[in-house]
């Protein structure tokens, strides 16, 4: 396996990070549209609705930077740590979670609520919690601590036909970088955007600990730009957005990191695309809030009315989804499926939420294909 690439902390300015803040400019106004769009949203719901928005984006953030790297967690084992987090009406007896997904919602509350300065204690705090409850843990990972060896390598590939995607700093630079990164981000005044990905790619590019570096990467990202968001808590998941765009992740990185493809420590492309990553994160919130208020008042319309248990158990499932999305929409058949009911009475409950104008028949759909969709207005 040889190494013919040349890595960034090789050239003479590291880590002198340049980038073009003119190209990067209209992206930052566009995540600072989305955010003060978001937080006017937000103010108008109540605090369930804010919870239930909250609980879903922190379960995907997650679930999604470990799915990043290969780690599959249980949705309802974190969802439930992340309810108990956020003292949301909590049935104990339904709890999923496991010491794992609880330390990883420990961390994820201490970016968003505590805003101290960042230290070296608390960066190996997270290593700890993120890795001592995996598998990790046995193969002498060394938690809270960084590694004392020089040949960290990022590969990929077969035994014998590796592909060395990138080479960490000697670990005798490590302690000296990681002063400058860490008073970079509590003193650098960079935009706070810029900043979160600027962090991002320095510490992958330090690589420090023997696992978890890219997780940890993105705890810090997360940490910059909690603290610049204006509420409490935050209202977006990046790794959400980052996990479903991988590939160029990943791509992105390795471009960035070796001095073939930036020869002058210029990351304006990998800045650029992790602020539309997080563009996107923002726009998938905005979507949530959408549906939530959709929901709000499409109760409130139907509030009058008096529905049965089956018609709920429907009208819920739908709900969850937003108008067109469900599988082809609604049809005596998924009625009697979801209910569990006979075919007779599935359609005299349709019939009356069609009276009662829960439900509208798509056009271009009868007899045996007529299809149902949710009526919002």
């Amino acid at each position: 396996m040889k190494n013919k690439q040349q890595w960034i902390w090789l050239h003479q300015d590291y880590p002198k990070f340049h980038y073009n803040i003119h190209k990067l400019l209209p992206k930052v106004t566009q995540i600072a549209q989305n955010i003060g769009q978001v937080k006017a949203l937000i103010s108008l719901l109540d605090t369930d609705s804010q919870n239930t928005i909250k609980v879903d984006l922190y379960t995907n953030e997650i679930v999604s930077t470990s799915a990043i790297e290969g780690e599959k967690l249980s949705r309802e084992s974190v969802r439930s740590s992340i309810r108990k987090k956020l003292d949301s009406p909590f049935d104990t007896v339904h709890d999923k979670s496991t010491d794992h997904t609880d330390a990883l919602a420990d961390i994820l509350m201490d970016t968003l609520l505590n805003a101290a300065p960042l230290e070296l204690e608390r960066l190996h705090k997270w290593h700890i919690a993120l890795l001592s409850h995996t598998p990790s843990n046995f193969n002498k990972v060394k938690l809270g601590e960084f590694r004392d060896y020089d040949d960290m390598q990022i590969v990929s590939g077969p035994i014998g036909k590796e592909k060395v995607h990138y080479v960490g700093l000697p670990h005798g630079r490590i302690s000296e970088d990681i002063k400058s990164f860490i008073e970079y981000i509590n003193n650098s005044k960079d935009d706070m955007y810029i900043k979160s990905a600027v962090a991002h790619l320095w510490f992958v590019t330090i690589h420090p600990y023997d696992d978890g570096n890219g997780r940890i990467a993105r705890i810090i990202s997360d940490y910059i730009v909690s603290q610049s968001f204006g509420l409490e808590y935050k209202y977006f998941s990046i790794s959400t957005a980052i996990a479903s765009d991988r590939k160029n992740y990943y791509e992105k990185l390795e471009m960035s990191q070796n001095l073939t493809d930036n020869p002058s420590l210029d990351c304006t492309s990998w800045i650029a695309w992790y602020l539309d990553r997080f563009n996107d994160s923002l726009q998938e919130t905005l979507n949530s809030i959408d549906k939530v208020m959709s929901k709000t008042k499409f109760w409130d319309k139907v509030r009058h009315v008096t529905l049965n248990q089956r018609q709920i158990k429907v009208l819920s499932k739908l709900l969850e989804y937003n108008a067109g999305e469900f599988q082809g929409s609604l049809t005596t058949k998924k009625y009697v499926a979801i209910t569990k009911t006979s075919l007779a009475t599935a359609k005299r409950d349709m019939q009356e939420l069609l009276k009662y104008g829960c439900l509208y028949q798509i056009e271009g759909t009868q007899g045996r294909n007529i299809k149902y969709d949710l009526l919002y207005e």
